[in-house]
C-alpha cells in the first residue's frame, strides 16, 4: 500500500464532497452564532448550529458585500451554499453564497438594522431637529408633480398662507432610482432658497414607501441646511425618513398646515397687537400729560412774578409772626415789670413804716441799732405817714 500525505488526503476527501451533487447547492437551516467579519478582508466567518450539532461556515466577501443587512448572534437563517474542505486545517466547512433571516423578510431586518445605525449615528436624536420660520417666504415641495400630494400642498398653502411661493420639484416616489431623485429634489430645493422643505407622497403599501426607507435619502434630510417636513402618507408605520426629518407630518395637507401659519390667524393677532399697542399708547399719553401738568405748575413757579408774588407772600407771613412775637414779648416784660415791682414794694421801706414800724436817722445816715447814739444827740424819725425830730435823753 503507497504511503501518501495529509494533503493528499484532505485534498481527495475535498474532491469527494465537491463532486457530490447532494452538498453543493444546498440550503441549510440553523441559529448563527460566533459571527465575526473580518475588518480587512471583508470575509465572514461563523458558525450555523441546532439543538444537537454544529457546522464552521464562511461567506467571502463578495458575497458578504451584496447583503443587505448585517446577521447577528442568536438570528434564525436559511443559508445557500456547498460543502468543501478547508485543506490547512482538514475540516470540512460550510461555503456561504447568501443569507435569508427566517421568519422575518430580508428588507424587514435590513431595516430595523439601517435604523438602528442610524440612531447609534445621532440622526434621530432631538438636538439635531432644527425649528421652522413662523412666516417662511419660499416653501419646497419634493414629490411626484403628477401625483395628489402636490395638488394637496397647493391647496392647502394658497387657502391658508397666499404670502407664501410654492417651489415644487419633480422626484419619483417609488421604484428604481427613486431614492436618488429624491435626494437630487431635496438638493435642489435648497439650492433654490427655500426656507422649509416638505418632502413626501400619498399613501402607499410598504413596497410603495420603501425609497423613504433609504439610507441616502435620510442622510440628505440629515445633511440638509434648512428644516425639512416628512410627509409620506401613512399613520402607522414611521419610514427612516419621518425619523430623520425636523418634523413628520401623517399627510401632505397635514405638512403644508405644519409648514406656514394661517393667515386668518396672523390677522387676528395683528389685531389684537394693535389694540394692546393703543392702550399702551393711550396709557403713555396720559402719564407723559400728568408729567406735563406737573412740570408745567413747577415752570410757572419759577416766573419772576410768581417768585415776587411768594416773596411778598412770605415777607407778609414774616411780618405778621414778628408783630406776633413782639406783642408776645412786650406782654411779657409788662408781666415781668408787675412782677418784680410787686417784689420791690413789698421790700420798700415804706411799706414796712406802713404797717406801723418807723425809720431812724442820725443826720443823713439811717440806724439800725443804738450803739452810735448817745445821749443829748440828735436824730429824725420817719413814720408811715409825716416824721418828727427827737433828742436822746438815755438809751439801752
Amino acid at each position: 500500500m503507497p504511503v501518501i500525505t495529509v494533503t493528499q488526503i484532505n485534498k481527495y476527501i475535498g474532491s469527494i464532497l465537491k463532486n457530490d451533487r447532494n452538498l453543493q447547492g444546498i440550503m441549510v437551516r440553523g441559529e448563527i452564532s460566533n459571527y465575526l467579519r473580518h475588518f480587512r478582508s471583508g470575509h465572514v466567518y461563523f458558525t450555523l448550529k441546532d439543538s444537537e450539532s454544529a457546522v464552521k461556515a464562511v461567506m467571502f466577501a463578495s458575497a458578504a458585500s451584496r447583503m443587505k443587512f448585517e446577521p447577528e448572534d442568536g438570528m434564525s437563517v436559511v443559508v445557500s451554499g456547498s460543502i468543501g474542505v478547508y485543506d490547512r486545517d482538514g475540516t470540512y466547512q460550510l461555503y456561504v453564497n447568501d443569507i435569508i433571516p427566517e421568519g422575518a423578510g430580508k428588507a424587514n431586518v435590513a431595516l430595523e438594522q439601517l435604523k438602528k445605525k442610524l440612531q447609534k449615528e445621532g440622526m434621530f436624536a432631538e438636538e439635531h431637529k432644527r425649528p421652522l420660520l413662523s412666516m417662511p417666504k419660499k416653501i419646497g415641495a419634493v414629490t411626484s408633480l403628477s401625483g395628489a400630494a402636490v395638488r394637496d400642498i397647493i391647496n392647502v398653502l394658497s387657502r391658508r398662507y397666499p404670502l407664501g411661493e410654492v417651489y415644487a420639484v419633480n422626484a419619483q416616489v417609488q421604484g428604481d432610482g427613486a431614492p436618488e431623485s429624491i435626494c437630487a429634489g431635496i438638493h435642489r430645493a435648497e439650492s433654490a432658497g427655500c426656507d422649509v422643505i416638505i418632502v413626501g407622497r400619498g399613501g402607499g403599501s410598504r413596497e410603495d414607501l420603501s425609497a423613504f426607507n433609504a439610507e441616502k435619502v435620510a442622510y440628505a434630510i440629515y445633511n440638509c441646511k434648512v428644516p425639512v417636513i416628512s410627509a409620506v402618507g401613512h399613520e402607522t408605520d414611521f419610514t427612516i425618513a419621518d425619523l430623520t426629518a425636523d418634523l413628520r407630518a401623517p399627510t401632505p395637507s397635514a405638512a403644508a398646515e405644519l409648514a406656514a401659519p394661517d393667515v386668518a390667524l396672523l390677522y387676528e393677532k395683528i389685531s389684537l397687537l394693535e389694540r394692546r399697542a393703543e392702550r399702551s399708547a393711550l396709557a403713555v399719553l396720559d402719564k407723559s400729560s400728568d408729567r406735563f401738568i406737573a412740570m408745567n405748575a413747577r415752570l410757572t413757579a419759577q416766573y419772576p412774578e410768581s417768585r415776587m408774588k411768594l416773596s411778598a407772600e412770605r415777607i407778609s407771613s414774616l411780618d405778621k409772626r414778628r408783630e406776633a412775637a413782639f406783642l408776645r414779648y412786650t406782654e411779657k416784660l409788662e408781666r415781668q415789670l408787675e412782677e418784680k415791682a410787686a417784689r420791690l414794694d413789698s421790700l420798700s421801706p415804706l411799706k414796712v413804716l406802713s404797717r406801723g414800724y418807723s425809720l431812724v436817722y442820725k443826720g443823713e445816715k439811717l440806724l439800725n441799732s443804738s450803739e452810735s447814739l448817745k445821749n443829748g444827740d440828735k436824730i429824725k424819725i420817719g413814720f408811715g405817714s409825716g416824721g418828727a425830730e427827737a433828742e436822746i435823753i438815755d438809751k439801752w
